[in-house]
């Protein structure tokens, strides 16, 4: 009876085992995709779709396997080196530089159908494209707005932004002057920089702001010209010499802000345009907030953004399925519900469309007349960029904000130190 038992248990578990790169016995494929989705809404829009995908395609399954932004590189890069990465990869932009240029990720070039191609504007494409190959399909983006007070804007009677009349930067620092107490615990603003590059990137490209040139050789060198330092300027000048930005704040994530800018000491706090769930969800009954768009410069609106992204790995066994799959993932309703869920815009331009994405509530509309003016972050396809992020710029931004260096000391930094940095990836 045992024996028998033992057999019929042999019996099921060869059934179902797997064969080759995810391949049943019986011609079934099974595709691993790792989502980062980690808010309640988002784990379910993704949850969700895997779930109609299965339904309706009973030949290729895709199992569902929950990963973490907080160590998404290693773990990434420990799979791909043990021969364990997941078919399907969610991951951002500015992550998959040093993937695609080691050969861990697929050139989803032909990969992809007309339709998904066609449907995701070519700025956006730019931010996935290293070399001559696109390594991931970037499918949700976020501006950085202002989350403003509006019970405190509307009683100073300061002058509203629009995206159609933003504020410029010198307006800007004007009014978290006007808005501010000289410092006696009110402040005009709240800038969380933590995290201080990508944000001061990002945002310096509205000033015509690039750090990163690219010479004729190929080769990428920083160079801190003028408009690279209007953003900096500026927030420096806010917490140093105008007291209108709040001193504690600067080494503080965005999260850490809120309780302060519910209980009525920031007017304003620059922050990814997904925070508004948080807002929503955590202000109380009676605090009004509205969104912003962040102060433009010589270029307009323009931001750098990093979106996240959708990658196939290099030793995947069957990438034209896992194609499909993404396919599938991002039609444009498909591509609604997933930025809804996270609170983020979509690429693509029919998706962009969507009713539900463009109204007042939340901030919603100016978002999304934002969208047109998302270009690809300065450092996207700079090799090193992590390493001069983390050794030379990060610590150099912080001690400038805090007023410990100087502009000049922080160039020197910036450049000198940064160069040293980016020629060992460029030999």
């Amino acid at each position: 009876m045992r024996a028998r038992w033992f057999l019929v248990v042999l019996g099921l578990l060869l059934a179902g085992c797997t064969g080759d790169g995810g391949t049943a016995t019986d011609g079934t494929i099974t595709l691993r995709f790792q989502s980062l989705a980690w808010q309640d809404e988002s784990v379910a829009a993704n949850k969700a779709l895997v779930k109609e995908w299965n339904t309706t395609h009973p030949d290729v399954k895709v199992e569902y396997v929950q990963g973490s932004w907080d160590s998404v590189h290693d773990q990434l890069l420990t799979s791909f080196e043990g021969g364990e990465a997941p078919d399907i990869i969610h991951d951002a932009s500015d992550d998959l530089a040093d993937f695609a240029y080691g050969g861990y990720l697929a050139d989803l070039r032909e990969l992809l159908p007309a339709r998904l191609k066609s449907g995701i504007p070519q700025r956006s494409w730019e931010t996935t494209t290293f070399g001559d190959g696109v390594y991931g399909v970037p499918f949700l983006q976020e501006p950085r707005v202002l989350i403003a007070n509006a019970k405190w804007l509307r009683e100073a009677g300061v002058r509203i932004p629009t995206p159609e009349r933003p504020w410029s930067w010198p307006e800007f620092r004007r009014i978290t002057r006007q808005l501010s107490d000289g410092g006696d615990g009110k402040y005009g603003v709240a800038w969380p920089l933590k995290e201080p590059v990508s944000a001061t990137l990002n945002l310096s490209l509205s000033a015509g702001g690039q750090l990163f040139h690219r010479g004729a050789d190929g080769k990428v060198t920083i160079r801190f010209e003028a408009a690279d330092q209007t953003v900096p300027r500026t927030i420096h000048d806010q917490a140093n010499t105008d007291h209108s930005a709040s001193p504690t704040t600067l080494g503080s994530g965005g999260s850490d802000t809120l309780p302060g800018f519910f209980g009525g000491r920031y007017a304003m706090v620059p922050l990814g345009f997904s925070y508004r769930q948080q807002i929503a969800q955590q202000a109380p009954k009676d605090f009004e907030w509205q969104v912003l768009p962040a102060p433009a410069g010589a270029d307009g609106l323009t931001q750098g953004v990093s979106p996240q992204t959708l990658s196939i790995a290099e030793d995947s066994r069957h990438p034209r399925e896992a194609a499909e799959f993404i396919d599938f993932m991002l039609r444009p309703e498909n591509m609604v519900r997933l930025a809804l869920g996270d609170w983020m815009l979509p690429t693509g331009t029919e998706a962009l469309k969507s009713p539900s994405l463009r109204t007042e509530k939340d901030g919603w509309a100016t978002g999304t007349a934002l969208a047109g003016h998302l270009r690809s972050a300065p450092a996207q396809s700079v090799r090193g960029y992590p390493e001069w992020k983390d050794k030379v710029a990060t610590p150099a931004f912080q001690e400038y904000y805090s007023g410990a260096i100087d502009l000049a000391e922080l160039r020197r930094r910036l450049v000198r130190d940064g160069n040293l940095v980016l020629a060992r990836y460029q030999r």
